[in-house]
């Protein structure tokens, strides 16, 4: 079955890139007068912005015009400022899971390492490079978010609230990232309801509710419509991390861009493993998660179990009762009906996306 697209274009689409060509352009000329090698970076940098998706901003620029907003420069910077943020937060994930490939290419870390070992350094020394280079472009990203707001035509009031928008979805997804951290690290498993609320911090926040809201409250919408949003965008969030995580398992590497490997290798505590770890399967399975050194061979043995025991069939199902969630969300006679109707497509290409 082909995947259900996200969401479809919204207006503004193109200035949200040409945004961001101006800040990296800014960015360049700063960093040029610094040093080369420093240019480089901001050259990998904005080469690891480019050819996704722009998510973050389609759904708050979704959400602005569809609740009058008509102010496209400024909705367009606003977007551009969680591009960003987004930007920051994979690039310092995939650190802290020691990737060094993002969407079949590599990624930041990657791109440094490889320098690294063509110059002759040691693998370790060439990791080590990698790693201090995605941390560095990382900060680069999320500072680079909050500058972008601060530039926003807008009232003072609204800029505040944009701000504290987004800083609450940095605070929240930092909690996450950790909690992410700390689960991987434990012999067991957490309950479910712990993983779903990590995942909800981690990413549903910063990927869905900020950015609905920031649309929101940039076209002046009632507390009622951004709370309401905010509740849309928590349990779209959820669902949209539960594929993820199943894609991050059972994907193919040429659809997502990412190894199917590195969550098991990993042993990423998801809604997947915490039901495995329930049952019969689990003595043979926990030898598996986690294992570093774990051979394409044992990784098919680990999904034939994951399968077999049910954890792939609850944590779908698990998905689309948060979808049926999002949606009821939207019976609320505030959110106009245009905006309705986009937000279920949305919901819709969160859960089918891998089918």
């Amino acid at each position: 079955m082909e995947t259900e697209p996200l969401l479809e274009p919204a207006i503004g689409q193109e200035q949200v890139e040409s945004v961001l060509h101006s800040f990296f352009e800014r960015a360049k000329l700063r960093a040029a007068k610094l040093s080369p090698s420093y240019l480089s970076l901001w050259e990998t940098l904005e080469t690891s912005t480019a050819g996704g998706k722009r998510v973050r901003p389609g759904i708050l620029m979704t959400a602005y015009q569809h609740l009058g907003g008509t102010n496209i420069t400024a909705a367009a910077r606003v977007g551009a400022a969680f591009e960003l943020l987004h930007t920051a937060l994979i690039i310092h994930d995939d650190v802290i899971d020691l990737d060094f490939v993002r969407r079949g290419h590599d990624n930041v870390s990657g791109t440094y390492r490889s320098l690294a070992e063509t110059a002759g350094q040691t693998p370790e020394a060439a990791r080590h490079r990698g790693m201090s280079a995605g941390i560095i472009a990382g900060d680069l990203a999320l500072t680079g978010a909050f500058r972008m707001l601060d530039t926003v035509d807008t009232d003072p009031d609204t800029r505040l609230r944009l701000a504290a928008i987004l800083d609450d979805a940095v605070f929240a997804s930092a909690a996450g990232e950790l909690i992410d951290v700390d689960f991987s690290s434990s012999p067991g498993a957490p309950p479910v309801p712990e993983i779903l609320d990590m995942e909800r911090l981690k990413t549903a926040v910063y990927s869905f509710e900020a950015p609905l809201q920031a649309g929101a409250v940039l076209a002046g919408a009632s507390d009622d419509v951004v709370a309401t949003l905010g509740d849309f965008g928590r349990d779209t969030g959820i669902a949209y991390q539960l594929v993820d995580d199943l894609l991050g398992v059972f994907g193919k590497e040429s659809a997502t861009g990412k190894s199917n490997l590195s969550d098991l290798r990993e042993g990423k505590r998801t809604a997947l493993i915490s039901h495995a770890a329930q049952g019969p399967y689990w003595a043979e399975l926990s030898h598996l998660i986690g294992c570093p050194d774990l051979t394409p061979e044992e990784a098919d043995r680990a999904r034939e179990l994951l399968i077999t025991c049910g954890a792939r069939d609850y944590a779908r199902s698990l998905a689309e009762e948060h979808a049926a969630r999002a949606r009821a969300h939207l019976d609320c006679p505030a959110v106009p009906p245009s905006l309705r109707a986009v937000l279920e497509r949305i919901v819709a290409g969160a859960v089918n996306r891998g089918r």
